[in-house]
């Protein structure tokens, strides 16, 4: 049996590329961005990379340790009475 192309099965394809196509298109906001929010916008950006900085010079330690090598348990206990 042979399958047959018929308009339905066009109609998904061609919803699918209509819906594409829309989302596609630009859309004008009619808005006004003042030149104070670009100051915002970089102030923001410098804030977030200032605590991201103070996050790991506060973890830097725990981060040290998680990497390095452990002591064995028979040299801790030498000095133990």
């Amino acid at each position: 049996m042979k399958k047959t192309i018929g308009p339905d099965s066009y109609q998904p394809k061609l919803l699918f590329a209509l819906l594409i196509a829309l989302l596609l298109m630009p859309v004008s906001a009619m808005a006004y961005l003042d030149p104070t929010t670009g100051s915002m916008l970089i102030s923001a950006i410098v804030g977030l990379f200032a605590s991201l900085a103070l996050a790991i010079k506060t973890y830097w330690y725990r981060i040290k340790a998680f990497f390095k090598r452990k002591p064995a348990e028979s040299e801790a206990d030498d000095g133990a009475a």
